[in-house]
């Protein structure tokens, strides 16, 4: 398929900047592939369409602070530093994007904090994703991690243009994020709220948690018409024992896989064995599904509303069927579905 049969056009007044005031009363719409029916519910009614047995997959990654302001040296220009990935942890070397980028060149130094408590080298501007820069810092990793936590600020998505509010700092990550690592949120998993999930629990639904560190590649446009051409970069996970007993059981008793978002699909997708099991695994993976794709684990999906062209979208429509994907999403937009990671919720039965 081509790029171009990707192209929808979307109102600017439907795509979200603030979450809805509850987690789990976003709207949701319900597209059972069989039967080409489409349903509008609220998220908390996914009660209603799991029963005993069935699994939920979640991915348990945790969004880190990873936008920081700082001051490059002599100039005093204000320059923003977007943290993407640890190199090396002892030696305090980032993978970085940098803005205004033009402004900074190898040996810049960049001060951070009101009192330039942590100071940042540049040693390479020569990467695909920006720029090296090494943190100079006298302490211990922990303390280290402290002061970057404490000046680092929620990294909402860039079309988001607001300053970041107290409740993003919460409302920007899933209620049960454990492994931190992550630039941008698991969105799918944010409509999740403690008690929704204990109702689950109780009426019987396994919960299975794998890790997949969501970068920015995600969101990277695609710049080819044939897209066996993109290359999606690659983002860290990891699949454990427990994980796959309790998919691989749902699996065998016929029971409802659903996986929460696309992150979530694209990890157990990376790991899959040759009778379609889940098994455990860790590394990177750069796995990027579109239409026509076979599906090795899940089959049910929940997923927010994706922007044109992205790569999340034609996940959605290898999952869904294209046509069927198309329809809903022209639905969506005439119902006035609220758009990506502030969005609202699609469950694909």
């Amino acid at each position: 398929m081509k790029l171009a049969q990707f192209k929808f056009n979307l109102p600017d007044n439907l795509v979200a900047l603030h979450p809805a005031k509850n987690r789990d009363e976003a709207r949701m719409m319900v597209l059972h592939r069989k039967t080409g029916k489409i349903e509008h519910k609220v998220f908390k009614d996914i009660l209603k369409y799991f029963d005993d047995g069935d699994v939920m997959i979640l991915n348990n990654t945790k969004v880190f602070p990873a936008r920081l302001y700082g001051n490059k040296e002599k100039t005093g220009a204000r320059i923003e530093v977007f943290l993407l990935r640890e190199l090396n942890g002892e030696a305090r070397l980032w993978d970085v994007l940098v803005d205004p980028a033009r402004k900074i060149r190898i040996g810049n130094k960049l001060y951070f904090g009101d009192d330039d408590s942590v100071v940042a080298e540049v040693i390479d501007n020569t990467t695909s994703r920006g720029r090296t820069i090494r943190f100079l810092f006298d302490g211990t990793p922990e303390e280290f991690k402290k002061a970057i936590t404490k000046l680092g600020n929620t990294p909402l998505p860039r079309y988001i243009k607001r300053d970041t509010e107290p409740e993003d700092k919460e409302r920007y990550q899933t209620v049960y994020a454990k492994n931190e690592g992550a630039v941008a949120a698991p969105t799918a998993g944010l409509h999740f709220t403690r008690e929704l999930m204990k109702r689950l629990e109780i009426k019987g639904i396994n919960f299975a948690e794998v890790t997949l560190h969501v970068g920015l590649g995600s969101f990277r446009p695609i710049e080819v018409e044939d897209l066996t051409k993109h290359k999606m970069d690659s983002e860290q996970y990891k699949i454990e024992q427990p994980a796959c007993d309790i998919v691989n059981k749902g699996k065998e008793l016929k029971k409802k896989v659903c996986a929460i978002g696309t992150t979530t699909m694209r990890c157990i997708e990376s790991a899959v064995t040759t009778d379609k099991l889940l098994k455990p695994s860790e590394g990177w993976t750069n796995k990027f599904v579109f239409p026509p794709y076979d599906f090795n684990i899940a089959n049910a999906m929940v997923t927010n509303f994706h922007m044109p062209e992205s790569t999340l979208f034609m996940m959605v429509c290898a999952f869904g069927e294209y046509d069927f994907m198309m329809k809903a999403y022209k639905e969506a937009i005439k119902e006035k579905y609220n758009f990506f990671t502030y969005g609202d919720a699609m469950l694909i039965l």
